[in-house]
């Protein structure tokens, strides 16, 4: 019971807010990750430390886990968020850390904190992931509503253009013609 509740009240009150950890995940080369600098933030940490540590464990973080920016992504973030430079006076383009890589930066910090800021980022991973997938079901039942009424809709409207059209019917000219008519 105490166990309950202890993970209950710790799950209540989150130690970041939920928003900053969202805002801090980026979509680059087609996946979910956030920065070595972002990540060192919300651990309490330097962002030097955080990359000495991914550093000495390198065999932790094949390519699908973390990947460092090129020069060029650096360029488009900083345009993007219209700042002249986010992460400082750096020697090196950052690390993107994808969702397992912020997993395994728990285990290569150590420390509560780290711990606790992971689960919540995971969390915040999962409620993304969620967010994302029912985004693709409505756009899907969208596009099927949208065909199955096109089809009847077709139906309906040549009827009543059916209607609305007048009726051609051949009258005799009325008048004088001449033989070219």
């Amino acid at each position: 019971m105490k166990n309950n509740q202890r993970r209950n009240t710790s799950d209540a009150r989150t130690l970041i807010p939920v928003d900053r950890i969202e805002k801090a995940i980026l979509l680059i080369r087609g996946q979910k990750v956030m920065l070595d600098a972002d990540l060192a933030a919300l651990y309490g940490v330097k962002t030097g430390i955080l990359t000495r540590a991914v550093r000495r464990n390198m065999e932790r973080f094949p390519d699908d886990f973390m990947f460092r920016l090129t020069n060029k992504e650096v360029t488009i973030l900083r345009s993007q968020f219209g700042i002249s430079s986010q992460w400082g006076g750096r020697r090196y383009p950052p690390y993107a850390f994808t969702e397992h890589g912020v997993a395994m930066l728990s285990s290569v910090l150590r420390s509560e904190r780290a711990v606790r800021v992971n689960i919540e980022i995971m969390r915040a991973f999962v409620r993304l992931r969620r967010m994302l997938a029912s985004h693709a079901q409505l756009s899907a039942k969208l596009a099927a509503l949208e065909k199955k009424y096109d089809e009847e809709f077709r139906v309906v409207f040549k009827a009543i253009r059916k209607l609305m059209a007048p009726e051609e019917r051949k009258r005799p000219r009325i008048g004088f013609h001449g033989e070219d008519e």
